[in-house]
């Protein structure tokens, strides 16, 4: 099954789940394990021992660790890049530390080779790692808001937008449904998933073109992406329980069409069919989406390919 990203929903909960563990400690240690994911050079890396955690944000699919004196350590996951925590317990008390914040169960060890670096404080360590050998994660160490501004998209944060401004994004590029929720300079934070999850609730084709949509069509489709994103970020939290999530991923089993391709559409029964092109996937439902024509692949595959992002940097 295709790799992807982690979205929206799955950045909101890092973030939350960090925020409990970093805010207001000391950062103590930073390792470097694989020198090509440390992406900046001004200011040093090292300069950031010693500096607290003041603030925790999600800027697109990027996390943003705050540290004081207006200093950013800015992670990009990517497709195969994951954060990972472990507390440090002194000897005889770890049993009742972790139940005590409800994290009784001892996490499974780390592969050294997946490590990228790792960041210390006082309750645990934060391990930023990768599998494969894509190397597309990234770590960036910056001064001042003017340089953390330099890595916003500038996609609208749906949740908090109005229907106004939703529809104003989708009207100022003609492209498909797929390319523009998926779109970084439009909306933000929205990838693979998650759209193909968007687009079956508000029973649209990913290969409707969005500058060629009714007010009706646009009105299902902004209560979607605020339903869908709103739902999959309290499921996602619920299912941690405060604990770090170690296992994010794209696929889920409760998702109505993404990576469900020839499995039973929950609202209809037809099978879900599937567009791939290149490295990513459109999951669809012929007859909720398409009126039941199934979307030839090949055709399709050959308009997503005109229509979607050359660069890996383009999608995020």
């Amino acid at each position: 099954m295709i790799k992807q990203m982690p979205e929206l929903p799955d950045i909101q909960v890092y973030v939350e789940q960090l925020a409990e563990r970093l805010m207001g400690q000391p950062l103590t240690a930073v390792t470097i394990a694989k020198p090509f994911v440390l992406r900046s050079v001004e200011p040093p890396i090292a300069d950031a021992v010693g500096r607290r955690f003041t603030g925790i944000r999600r800027s697109g699919k990027r996390i943003v660790l705050v540290l004081d004196t207006d200093r950013f350590l800015v992670i990009h996951l990517m497709i195969a890049g994951r954060l990972r925590w472990r507390d440090t317990v002194a000897a005889g008390a770890a049993a009742g530390a972790g139940e005590a914040r409800g994290r009784g169960r001892k996490p499974p060890a780390i592969a050294a080779r997946l490590i990228l670096a790792t960041f210390t404080v006082p309750p645990g360590t934060l391990y930023f790692t990768e599998a494969g050998t894509t190397r597309r994660a990234s770590l960036h160490y910056v001064q001042g808001e003017a340089a953390l501004a330099a890595f916003d998209r500038g996609g609208l944060e749906v949740l908090g937008a109005d229907r106004s401004a939703f529809a104003a994004r989708l009207a100022l590029e003609r492209h498909t449904l797929k390319r523009t929720l998926t779109d970084p300079r439009l909306f933000s934070g929205i990838g693979n998933a998650y759209s193909d999850e968007i687009l079956h609730r508000a029973r649209l084709s990913p290969m409707a073109l969005s500058t060629k949509m009714s007010d009706a069509d646009i009105g299902r489709l902004y209560d979607a992406t605020q339903d869908v994103l709103t739902e999959w970020t309290s499921r996602l939290r619920a299912a941690t329980a405060h604990e770090f999530p170690e296992k994010v991923t794209a696929f889920h089993d409760e998702m109505a069409v993404h990576g469900r391709y020839g499995q039973p559409c929950p609202d209809c029964g037809a099978p879900v069919q599937r567009i791939r092109y290149a490295s990513n996937e459109t999951n669809y439902c012929a007859r909720c989406q398409t009126g039941g024509r199934r979307l030839a692949d090949r055709a399709m595959s050959r308009l997503l390919k005109e229509d979607w992002p050359r660069s890996i940097d383009d999608v995020e």
